[in-house]
């Protein structure tokens, strides 16, 4: 009976390709328990090397953000003399805006004189900036020679890029002011300078004076 030979013989072949597989199945399935092992071993990469956790970026260090600033300037104003009262009657000066480092500091001192055109308006101000390594802020104080005294509280804050944003208080006509300061580094021989009131907490805002600096 050559058939049941032939399914015999058929039969262990296809036992001998049942256990074949059941080894090669077998390595298969060491090898990836070996792999696995093997990434399990390996050191898991540090949070603090990624640049999408904020806390580990290196924090900025604000102490040559005015350096821009630094040297004689033409200075042209346009003044918004009635603030808050929906008012669009300008004033317009020109002078000169001088800033000087102090002792190659942390400090810079702003001198500024401008006129109006008919000579009959004239701002004389100076200012101090000083920056905090501790806060990486700045306090900018205007200053009053004649009396001696520095305007108090400061305007503070800090350069994003090539723009600063800096903020106080203030009270006027029985409500409280918020006034912020930005200065732009526009270029080499170019800057700018807008002061803005918000009576909203920040929601609004009204600019009452532009500086642009060029040289």
């Amino acid at each position: 009976m050559s058939t049941p030979a032939a399914c015999g013989v058929a039969r262990d072949r296809h036992v001998e390709g049942i256990n074949s597989m059941k080894t090669s199945k077998l390595v298969s399935l060491r090898l990836l328990l070996l792999i696995l092992i093997l990434i399990a071993m390996l050191p898991a990469p540090s949070l603090g090397q990624t640049t999408s956790n904020p806390a580990s970026l290196p924090q900025h260090d604000g102490s040559h953000d005015f350096d821009f600033v630094i040297g004689n300037w033409k200075a042209h104003v346009r003044r918004l003399p009635d603030r808050l009262n929906n008012s669009n009657v300008w004033v317009e000066y020109e002078g000169i805006s001088n800033h000087k480092k102090l002792l190659d500091s942390n400090a810079n001192f702003e001198e500024f004189d401008v006129s109006s055109a008919d000579k009959k308006l004239r701002i004389k101000a100076q200012t101090l900036r000083l920056y905090n390594p501790a806060s990486r802020q700045w306090s900018i104080y205007l200053i009053d020679l004649d009396n001696g005294t520095l305007d108090s509280p400061p305007v503070v804050g800090q350069f994003t890029g090539n723009r600063g944003e800096f903020f106080h208080q203030e009270s006027s006509k029985g409500r409280t002011i918020l006034v912020r300061y930005v200065w732009l580094d526009l270029s080499p021989n170019s800057a700018r300078m807008e002061q803005s009131f918000s009576p909203d907490g920040g929601k609004t805002w009204e600019v009452n004076w532009i500086c642009e600096l060029s040289r």
